[in-house]
């Protein structure tokens, strides 16, 4: 009695049951898939990150690359020259054409840094015994620019403050040479009250020679006369007379 091979219908659709004859001529094969599992806090971290994408809070998420001109230098960054400084010093110090140095770059290319460091060294030298004019000599330089500015301007010249602000300030270096002369000769009134006119006479000169151009034809002695003033105050607030 030959048995034959049924064929049975699944009932829970999971299995499927073949005759044996139907099974000899099957063939297949079954790919293997990639299967990746996250452990831990992979699986942590991307759960966080798709519940706050979902939010909207994605771009919490975003990294920014870094941008060359954020990682400029200090001194960049603060627009400070010390070349530039160091050559503007040179040219107030060294007033005289025949040097061969481009003044007028003092003039023409104002920066505040650099009027502001030799204020604050004419300032800390004035500290001896007498501290309260540090921040004195500092409103002068502000309000004794404004007023050679303003009669500049009036006088028919093209000035700007902010060149009259670094003129003023860098021209102040004469009083500051002067200085250790006037510690070691203070005795000899004579020779200190020589000294002195010098130095005003050298810091007012190489402002002078800057500020007061050829527009201002007969008017010169206008402002050059008013510089000269200034510097004569600023060296009394140093000797403190």
């Amino acid at each position: 009695m030959q048995q034959q091979a049924q064929h049975f219908s699944p009932t829970n659709g999971d299995f499927t049951f073949v005759s044996s004859t139907e099974a000899e001529e099957l063939s297949g094969s079954i790919e293997s898939q990639d299967v990746k599992v996250n452990v831990g806090g992979d699986s942590k971290d991307a759960s966080a990150t798709k519940f706050l994408r979902q939010r909207g809070y994605g771009w919490l998420l975003e990294v920014e690359e870094d941008d060359p001109e954020d990682t400029k230098p200090l001194l960049e960054e603060l627009d400070i020259d010390l070349k530039d400084i160091y050559y503007k010093i040179r040219c107030v110090l060294m007033p005289m054409p025949s040097l061969g140095f481009n003044r007028q770059v003092v003039r023409d290319n104002p920066d505040f840094w650099g009027p502001l460091a030799v204020v604050l060294f004419f300032s800390m030298i004035s500290l001896y015994g007498q501290f309260r004019v540090v921040s004195w000599i500092i409103t002068i330089w502000i309000f004794g620019s404004l007023t050679i500015f303003l009669l500049a301007r009036v006088l028919g010249g093209e000035v700007s403050y902010g060149q009259v602000l670094g003129v003023i300030g860098y021209s102040l270096l004469p009083l500051i040479v002067i200085a250790p002369l006037l510690l070691v000769i203070g005795g000899f009134e004579v020779v200190a009250t020589l000294i002195k006119l010098f130095g005003v006479f050298w810091a007012a000169y190489s402002a002078a020679s800057l500020l007061v151009g050829d527009e201002f034809k007969t008017k010169k002695p206008l402002l050059i006369y008013p510089i000269f003033l200034l510097y004569i105050y600023f060296l009394s607030l140093y000797t403190g007379v």
